[in-house]
């Protein structure tokens, strides 16, 4: 009799606690395992489309060559992108998010406006230099896109665009940059940037942060406003406000 009441006695709440958390704690696990696996595998898609993209050309790239490349079957390829174009899209995404995010803050936080064009063009450079989505984001057609792709790839351009604008348009508040047109002198950046992608090879003796930090100062020493003609902005400003 005592030992069917030690068999049937409710086990503690500490011994219960640790029953559920055994039970629940594995799925949890599980869980997370497999979605760090999925988007890893997403990733590795992702990566692998840029790679074909600038090597064949996005209409040369077939989602059936894609997942050819992966070893992996087509409908497994649609499980992690909707079509070609989504992982286009994608592509430029990363480009950008990777260009943005290795911005130096501290240039950009505390900085004069030419200070902060000059971090933003290392940035912009270094990423098409050094990463596919980069150059994906400097070297492939939004054209054969449809309205709908196109329209969501230059919004992210865009992003971009106004980026470089704002910082340039800082600096001629400030009196760091001589006086320009802000959206010619982000147009001219970009299309400088931009160009980096058709002649830069990984091979070759200039380093990408080499070629990042010229780029900047050749393009922002023709922004910069001349010490001499500093005061005389200044003054300027001062008598405008």
């Amino acid at each position: 009799m005592i030992l069917l009441q030690e068999r049937t006695t409710p086990l503690s709440t500490k011994a219960s606690t640790a029953v559920k958390s055994k039970r629940t704690a594995k799925p949890w696990k599980a869980f997370q395992v497999r979605q760090r696996n999925l988007d890893e595998k997403r990733h590795a898609v992702l990566q692998t489309a840029a790679h074909m993209f600038l090597e064949s050309g996005y209409r040369k790239t077939s989602m059936s060559e894609l997942a050819k490349r992966l070893s992996i079957t087509k409908p497994a390829l649609y499980y992690y992108f909707k079509n070609k174009e989504d992982i286009l899209i994608e592509c430029y995404r990363e480009g950008i998010e990777g260009i943005e995010g290795s911005l130096d803050e501290a240039a950009v936080s505390h900085g004069d406006g030419l200070s902060k064009v000059r971090a933003y063009i290392e940035a912009y450079a270094r990423g098409i230099a050094v990463a596919d989505f980069g150059r994906c984001v400097a070297m492939l057609d939004d054209g054969e896109l449809s309205i709908k792709a196109r329209r969501e790839v230059r919004e992210l351009k865009r992003s971009m665009d106004a980026s470089i604008r704002k910082y340039i348009e800082e600096g001629l508040a400030d009196g760091s940059i001589s006086p320009c047109n802000p959206k010619i002198a982000a147009f001219a950046i970009a299309g400088a940037v931009n160009w980096i992608g058709t002649w830069f090879k990984p091979e070759g003796e200039i380093s990408p942060v080499e070629i990042a930090r010229e780029f900047a100062r050749l393009l922002t020493d023709g922004l910069r406003t001349l010490p001499a003609a500093r005061p005389a902005r200044a003054k300027a400003m001062a008598e405008e406000h």
